[in-house]
């Protein structure tokens, strides 16, 4: 009967063993060995500025979340509003001289017309004289005008004939001045297309010294403080949207034929000492162009290796994945998106 007891213990031990087994099985269970490796990844925006002067005021700080279109600081404009005036006067005066052009062009028109309706009146007078002209000729021939009659018609259709050459002379004087007149307009003309562009251009710099965030999202890093003189194109912070981040993994030839656009993912990271964090995903890219195993990731026998990177997008709650964090990849439908002991 004391036997019993000591049966009794190997046998309570060996059922301990087989349930340490059954748990350990399980826990593989719980975690496959991942498809692919990869490193979280997001679309980082580097703002510059778009002008030149003294950054007067400048609120982006690391770790702010900003809204798409707003307003994060202004450059120094005095200096673009000051050529600003002095354009936009120059282009008043220059639009005034296209009027000074039309009114004069309208006075040699005007001209012109008369000039020409007075060049009707003397043809017309000139053709009377000539009759009369030809008529005291044949009086004269036949003896009955005398020769001052006959002097006086001929002075007559000569003085009418000059009179209407004097006129077709002005009329074309009048046309001459009218059509460099009317090209003086074009040139004024473009003279003010020329100002309107120049003012468009010194607006829009006006307009790009109120720095605008481009994209909502998290800024990464400040290159710039309030104060600072900065030059256009000079960087000022980094934002990325890490709302929803990507994860850069890589495959294998085998492995690309069971990838697809749009295929659902899990995603699994360390969120702890002792815990893991799996999260679903959905492949939005994959590379048509095959590479060597990236350097960070690759062992010494996979530096020949040939892969195909994959993108896989994440929607990121609560901020959980970071940029550069290392991601385990699994393809397949197995697992639950969860916490999970390692």
């Amino acid at each position: 009967m004391r036997g019993l007891p000591a049966a009794s213990g190997l046998g309570a031990w060996g059922l301990r063993l087989g349930i340490g087994v059954a748990a350990l099985a399980a826990g593989c269970a719980r975690a496959p060995e991942p498809d692919a490796y990869g490193n979280v990844e997001a679309t980082e925006v580097v703002v510059g500025a778009e002008a030149s002067g003294q950054l007067l005021s400048f609120t982006v700080q690391e770790g702010n979340k900003l809204a798409a279109q707003a307003k994060v600081g202004d450059i120094d404009r005095t200096q673009l509003e000051l050529q600003h005036t002095e354009a936009a006067a120059q282009r008043a005066a220059t639009s005034a001289r296209v009027a000074e052009i039309e009114q004069q062009i309208g006075a040699l028109e005007a001209e012109r017309e008369a000039a020409r309706a007075q060049r009707t009146a003397l043809a017309a007078q000139h053709e009377i004289a000539k009759r009369a002209y030809e008529r005291v000729q044949r009086l004269y021939h036949q003896q009955a005008a005398t020769a001052p009659q006959f002097d006086q018609a001929e002075r007559d259709l000569r003085t009418l004939g000059e009179q209407v050459r004097a006129q077709d002379r002005q009329i074309a004087a009048s046309g001459q001045q009218i059509n460099a007149a009317r090209a003086q307009q074009v040139t004024i003309r473009r003279q003010v297309a020329a100002a309107d562009a120049q003012i468009q251009q010194i607006g829009d710099r006006i307009q790009k010294s109120t720095i605008v965030n481009p994209i909502a999202g998290t800024v990464l890093a400040t290159y710039a403080t309030a104060g600072e003189f900065v030059q256009q194109g000079q960087p000022l912070y980094k934002i990325a949207d890490l709302d929803a981040v990507e994860v850069r993994a890589y495959v294998g030839e085998t492995q690309l034929a069971s990838v697809r656009l749009g295929q659902s993912v899990e995603v699994t990271v360390d969120t702890g000492k002792e815990e893991r964090r799996t999260v679903p995903g959905s492949v939005s890219w994959i590379s048509s162009e095959a590479e060597f195993t990236p350097t960070p990731i690759q062992t010494r026998e996979e530096r020949a290796d040939l892969v195909y990177a994959v993108k896989i997008r994440v929607v990121n709650e609560g901020g959980l994945l970071k940029i550069g964090m290392p991601a385990d990849v699994i393809f397949s439908s197995a697992g639950t998106p969860g916490t999970q002991p390692r």
